[in-house]
């Protein structure tokens, strides 16, 4: 996905970050490596920048951290943070804010939250408006962390969802799963079935498409903390 969306970025895709980050400088000249889920990643030294992704809405998990619970790290360990970021924020997040401050005060913070933008055909690549939703019958179809927040997406976007799939976070869908679905969708007479980008990339080839399946492109609106997302950027990575 993160390929197809930003074609003058080098994505590379390796368990050993040291090796493809010197791949990376070596090869391809590169001078500013991004690494996901690379705030556990100690065997990177010199000059790094972490950045800290808190979801607004479950901030924190259940407190525990695994098996017991779905945190990696305690929540102290946020000291090591430059820079934070508040995600799917409503802008109501001084409790957080404080709560935050307590493990880390001097992190720079950024409030953001994820804007639809329009829907697109899996297979054709054709795009609708978001209004192309409102009133529609539809069903939906996940494998991400937090599925609840996308399908509140679509409710929001005044679409009536009949039915709902949800697969383990990063699921390879097999075509068959995906058939499943949409003699499922179809029984409860939805319009279409919507899916995530992320999940977009994973769908096999199907022999037959008796509805519609679209994607919802997303972006990152900057709602605090930074003027735009290039503001942004220059934080995080030149200062």
């Amino acid at each position: 996905m993160l390929a197809h969306n930003l074609k003058d970025v080098i994505v590379l895709v390796d368990k050993d970050r040291v090796k493809s980050g010197r791949y990376a400088i070596e090869k391809f000249g590169c001078d500013t490596l991004l690494l996901d889920d690379g705030f556990q990643y100690w065997k990177l030294r010199g000059r790094r920048m972490d950045v800290v992704l808190v979801d607004y809405q479950q901030p924190f998990g259940n407190e525990h951290l695994l098996p017991r619970g779905t945190l990696r790290e305690p929540p102290s360990h946020l000291a090591r943070a430059n820079t934070i970021f508040i995600t799917k924020s409503d802008g109501n997040t001084t409790e957080l804010r404080r709560r935050i401050g307590q493990f880390n005060a001097t992190a720079g913070i950024i409030e953001c939250v994820h804007h639809p933008l329009y829907f697109e055909d899996v297979f054709t690549g054709a795009r609708y408006a978001l209004d192309w939703l409102k009133g529609r019958k539809i069903a939906s179809l996940s494998g991400i962390a937090q599925p609840e927040s996308f399908e509140q997406s679509l409710v929001k976007l005044a679409g009536e969802l009949v039915y709902s799939k949800r697969f383990a976070d990063h699921h390879r869908f097999s075509q068959q799963e995906v058939l499943n679905v949409i003699n499922r969708s179809k029984k409860r007479q939805a319009h279409a079935i919507i899916t995530t980008q992320k999940d977009a990339v994973r769908f096999p080839k199907l022999d037959r498409r008796d509805l519609p399946i679209y994607f919802m492109r997303v972006e990152i609106k900057i709602l605090s903390g930074a003027k735009d997302f290039h503001d942004c950027v220059q934080k995080v990575c030149f200062r």
